[in-house]
């Protein structure tokens, strides 16, 4: 199979937006999303409400304020906070597969052509990152406060004006757009419509850019963000100006270079939150972030389009997460369909390797074992 022809699924929000949730077409299309997280961990979401304008004013944004001097970015960092809020700047945060068992298990079960580049160096990533929350204050006293501190504003004249309102802007249409996910897909799933989105009403939220600086880090096969999953709950993006993002189908085992379609289309990927809250039947899914042929093609045509602006890959991604507070434990009917589809993929001659556990624990818990593995929490 040619991993290059392979599309993902494009689910329609506006089918769920604008009719009955009891309509046959809402049924089948919330089906379709549960399934094409279950097969692919991921897919590309159609909202009409979302403007490729509003994504451009942000990638902007992110290109200016990642162009200014280090010691001027060193000002918004929150280290003591686990750079849960503000920047990270590159070579900070480590790919958690270079030393994770199971992960690296992963990648020796995956056919020698379709693996990721090479992480086994254990090197820090070379992207930079900006977290802006994009979260509500729980009505209650979270035993998480560092999950839920408030936001840094960068202080430079040329940005300061325009960071906020860009932000916000670009951030809530991307987390209105992946709630309403949440909620077909808990419907696809056999779920009340709410289970996923009332769970994350006061989650910690994080607009997330990364940044990767082409002219420092441009050389072919650099890998700007190593083999991965994410561990929140779903990863949302928009259009990024430069190529280079891979994921991996569950159901095939095959590398798919991410091509979003232009105009109204957004990537949702599952994290490690949804993998737990369904016991295993939609898996994280595995992505890294890769300097490649189509990433050089594009930086040479920015340089003479537009000779004026930083080469700066930005990534434009939310992190959608469950309320830290919220008690997350596998749902029995969804862990049971889990078993089942393990048995299939088996049965298919795709040996997912040991099933893995989800002891029952706190959002926030779990997220800061996850810290720990990629050197963000000490």
């Amino acid at each position: 199979m040619d991993d290059k022809d392979m599309n993902l699924p494009i689910i329609d929000l506006d089918i769920f937006l604008n009719n009955p949730t009891s309509s046959p077409a809402v049924q089948a299309e919330c089906a379709r999303a549960a399934n094409a997280l279950i097969t692919y961990g991921a897919l590309i979401l159609h909202d009409s409400r979302v403007s490729p304008d509003t994504n451009d004013a942000f990638l902007d944004l992110l290109e200016d304020y990642f162009a200014q001097p280090e010691d001027v970015l060193r000002r918004d960092e929150r280290p003591e906070l686990s750079y849960q809020i503000g920047v990270t700047l590159d070579n900070t945060e480590k790919p958690k597969c270079a030393v994770d068992e199971p992960c690296l298990d992963v990648i020796r079960r995956l056919a020698p052509d379709q693996r990721p580049l090479d992480i086994s160096g254990h090197q820090p990533d070379p992207k930079c990152r900006f977290f802006w929350r994009m979260a509500e204050p729980p009505p209650y006293e979270t035993k998480f406060p560092g999950l839920n501190a408030p936001n840094v504003t960068p202080e430079a004249e040329h940005i300061r004006d325009r960071w906020a309102p860009t932000m916000n802007q670009w951030g809530n249409a991307m987390k209105d757009a992946v709630s309403k996910l949440a909620e077909m897909t808990a419907l696809g799933l056999g779920l009340p419509q709410g289970a996923f989105s009332s769970a994350g009403t006061y989650g910690p939220h994080l607009l997330a850019p990364t940044a990767s600086d082409l002219n420092k880090y441009g050389a072919k096969d650099t890998i700007l963000a190593g083999f991965h999953t994410d561990l929140n709950f779903l990863t949302i993006h928009g259009r990024s100006r430069y190529p280079g993002l891979n994921i991996w189908a569950r159901n095939t085992g095959a590398r798919i270079p991410v091509k979003i379609p232009p105009g109204n289309h957004l990537l949702v990927q599952a994290g490690k939150q949804i993998e737990y809250i369904t016991g295993g039947l939609i898996k994280a899914g595995y992505h890294e972030v890769v300097v490649n042929e189509a990433t050089l093609a594009v930086v040479e045509k920015r340089k003479v389009e537009f000779p004026d602006r930083p080469l700066v890959r930005i990534s434009s991604t939310l992190f959608w997460h469950l309320n830290s507070d919220h008690d997350l434990a596998p749902v029995p009917e969804l862990a049971e369909k889990a078993k089942k589809v393990r048995d299939e993929q088996r049965r298919l001659g795709r040996d997912e390797g040991a099933p893995s556990e989800y002891p029952p624990t706190k959002v926030g818990y779990q997220v800061q074992d996850e810290l720990k593995h990629i050197a963000l929490m000490a």
